[in-house]
């Protein structure tokens, strides 16, 4: 229960967070160039770091079969996610989209963190789903967007280039080496992942206050994309993760966390690049956020129970 809470408590603060954006964008603060300006901080910056964070922990027995446990379970829940969306939204390619990617990155990690005993090395166990997650959207994703085959959307040279891969690679580097770094270097590491969380929620915000609340609400595709999105693959996921064993109860949590996040930004992004309907896919973004304050607790708690 005590963890349910920091979850509640967690999810509200990133709520303000996301109201702040949205008055400075109403107020004109924030302009679209702007919030995109932020969008890149966040890519290439924020993110990265607190990836390459996550993996300054002791390469112990128990973490090398964390990853090999965590790599194996993000494969198949990304898998199982992306079959259960394109079986019930068909040729609905933004819903498709946005039912089989969440938002671990961006809204999962900070809620990980909050929720982990083992802090420092939290993000350590989503890792390879935010990889394995990043390189769906880039292939599968776009694919889909297209009505192309995955082939015509993979792009190696990109996806070497794509900076969450570049830091998930930093990090095992420096996970498999162990060296002593300097402590302003980690310092510092730490103060740029710390923008994780606001810049994401600012960036949520900016979308909210393009969105005509009151239409949305009323559009009932979304609520199939959310009920798939927040309950139907979190419960399916939930039952999967708990055939392993009950002493990798952190990572297993934080893979769930993972899984129940909302839809992704990037659904909004790749819409928006490749000229699809933007509105509905920003849409699909918001009312996920908006209910995922409701859900997510309710599945970490259920967890609880189970685990």
């Amino acid at each position: 229960m005590e963890t349910v809470l920091i979850l509640v408590q967690q999810i509200l603060q990133m709520f303000i967070l996301a109201g702040l954006g949205f008055l400075l964008f109403k107020g004109k603060k924030i302009s679209l160039e702007s919030s995109k300006a932020l969008g890149n901080i966040l890519i290439y910056l924020a993110l990265p770091s607190v990836i390459i964070k996550g993996f300054l922990v002791e390469r112990d027995a128990a973490h090398m079969l964390g990853i090999l446990y965590s790599g194996l379970g993000a494969a198949v829940l990304l898998l199982l996610s992306i079959l259960i969306s394109r079986w019930l939204f068909g040729k609905d390619a933004i819903a498709a989209f946005a039912s089989s990617f969440a938002n671990p990155g961006f809204f999962g990690i900070p809620l990980i963190i909050a929720s982990a005993a083992e802090k420092e090395g939290a993000v350590f166990y989503v890792a390879c789903f935010v990889a394995f997650l990043n390189i769906g959207q880039w292939t599968y994703g776009v694919s889909i967007l297209n009505g192309q085959p995955i082939r015509q959307g993979l792009s190696l040279k990109k996806l070497i280039r794509a900076p969450f891969i570049i830091a998930i690679l930093i990090g095992l580097t420096l996970f498999f080496t162990q060296p002593a770094l300097p402590k302003m270097i980690t310092d510092c590491l730490s103060t740029v992942a710390a923008l994780n969380t606001p810049l994401a929620m600012f960036t949520v915000g900016v979308y909210l206050a393009q969105v005509d609340v009151l239409a949305m609400f009323r559009r009932k595709a979304l609520y199939a994309v959310a009920f798939s999105r927040l309950l139907l693959i979190p419960m399916i996921s939930l039952l999967l993760l708990t055939l392993l064993p009950k002493d990798l109860l952190s990572m297993k949590t934080a893979l769930l966390i993972a899984s129940a996040c909302p839809v992704g930004v990037n659904v909004a992004v790749y819409a928006q690049l490749h000229g699809k309907d933007y509105a509905y896919a920003v849409e699909t973004v918001v009312i996920s956020t908006l209910l995922s304050v409701v859900t997510i607790p309710a599945v970490v708690w259920l967890s609880s129970v189970l685990w």
